[in-house]
């Protein structure tokens, strides 16, 4: 089974659009709605998501972590996360899928580097620079965007990530992991 998870805090306004693009490429689409104050879970589920709620904001790393749990028990086969926000395209979900499947590869990261994006910030730009480059001198990944939270994750990788992170800085911690455990990445 391949899933789509989504983290996700006060997105009524993107939710719905995202669940419904992600749905065609994917067997389900999970919703971690992490104590949202509007319509994000009614909203979801609507649209055809799965939702889990936490009673109140816990941080993205622990949205994270409750959507790898959900997928360790349910036997997920491969694992998609993007953002609520409507910031990635989802025609490239089976992009993502295809890597892992075709060249058995355990992690695949989709960047926003490689693509001029003149509506990040500049000060974002050069966070993720700078943070990408130091996961690249720590670790033996060359990454190009070590923020991204448009990923796929494997069987195997979903078995071996147990982030504990509750915050932004799950998404290098996930990193960490993937090299420490020797993971293949794209």
């Amino acid at each position: 089974m391949n899933i789509v998870c989504i983290p996700a805090y006060n997105e009524e306004v993107k939710i719905k659009d995202v669940v419904k693009k992600s749905l065609p490429y994917v067997d389900k689409v999970i919703v971690c709605d992490d104590g949202s104050t509007d319509d994000t879970a009614v909203l979801a589920k609507k649209a055809g998501a799965v939702v889990i709620s936490h009673e109140k904001n816990l941080g993205y790393g622990a949205s994270i972590s409750t959507l790898f749990d959900y997928c360790r028990k349910n036997n997920t086969e491969i694992m998609v996360t993007l953002d609520g926000d409507g910031q990635q395209n989802t025609d490239q979900i089976p992009d993502l899928i295809n890597v892992i499947l075709k060249h058995k590869v355990d992690v695949v990261i989709g960047s926003s580097s490689l693509r001029d994006d003149k509506d990040l910030p500049s000060y974002r730009r050069t966070g993720i620079k700078i943070i990408t480059s130091t996961i690249n001198s720590a670790t033996d990944l060359k990454v190009t965007d070590s923020q991204s939270g448009f990923r796929a994750y494997s069987r195997t990788a979903i078995d071996l990530i147990h982030p504990s992170e509750s915050g932004m800085s799950v998404s290098t911690e996930i990193l960490l992991n993937v090299s420490n455990n020797g993971l293949s990445i794209a």
